[in-house]
């Protein structure tokens, strides 16, 4: 079965330097058919203002993800982590016992369009760690390339929770198959462009809940970049 969530129908918040969509109910906003997918709980879509951001904050006991789909993200944090992340890398954040971090965009001059997503990890207290990884054009194009997972195989991201998180890029013509073993679910999330998912048009912003099927099958219409999370149901 496939529900989809479309763009139009997802939480907003902007505070003029920021501009956010919200998949799952996130901050002010809260929708109880959207609280999350299993341990999947917020997918973030902002677009941050040149040279502005978030002042430094604190987590806990999640594993944060930053996908950056355009500009540069500056990162810095309380365990002496400082790095810039662009388009085709991707960062995980292990807050676990609790982390301190700013985020802001890193030009004076462009936007910085990213996903932030956020898993609730398999237990807490875990040591606060991060993780940043390059994953070329080529080894998404056309194909689902693992970027994290809970065992780091194949080069991904090591995510604390049992989830394959799979990055694609499609363009017309180009098509992928992802099998889903018994027991487990899945999500996507189109980030630009437009697919077909088993039969379902997706456009930007759009995300999806598969249960109880055997497959996911994706067809690029135009040039597109998603992602998927394989879950445990």
């Amino acid at each position: 079965m496939i529900t989809i969530r479309r763009s139009a129908e997802r939480g907003a918040a902007n505070h003029g330097w920021l501009n956010s969509k919200h998949t799952f109910s996130f901050g002010h906003y809260y929708d109880p058919n959207f609280i999350g997918f299993g341990p999947l709980r917020v997918i973030n879509e902002d677009r941050v203002k040149p040279a502005a951001g978030f002042a430094t904050h604190g987590h806990s006991d999640m594993e944060i993800i930053s996908y950056v789909l355009d500009g540069a993200l500056e990162h810095k944090d309380s365990i002496g982590t400082g790095s810039v992340i662009r388009p085709g890398e991707v960062q995980r954040m292990t807050a676990g016992t609790g982390i301190r971090h700013s985020e802001y965009n890193h030009s004076k001059k462009d936007q910085v369009h990213f996903l932030q997503i956020w898993i609730e990890p398999e237990k807490g207290g875990l040591t606060p760690s991060y993780e940043q990884t390059e994953f070329p054009k080529d080894e998404r194009r056309g194909k689902l390339r693992l970027v994290g997972s809970r065992d780091g195989r194949d080069g991904s991201l090591t995510i604390h929770q049992d989830v394959k998180l799979y990055a694609g890029l499609f363009a017309d013509g180009e098509r992928e198959t992802l099998n889903l073993a018994q027991g487990r679910k899945a999500w996507v999330q189109v980030a630009r462009g437009d697919i077909e998912l088993s039969g379902h048009r997706l456009s930007a912003g759009d995300g999806a809940a598969i249960t109880d099927a055997e497959k996911i099958e994706i067809a690029g219409v135009n040039d597109s970049e998603i992602l998927v999370f394989d879950l445990a149901a």
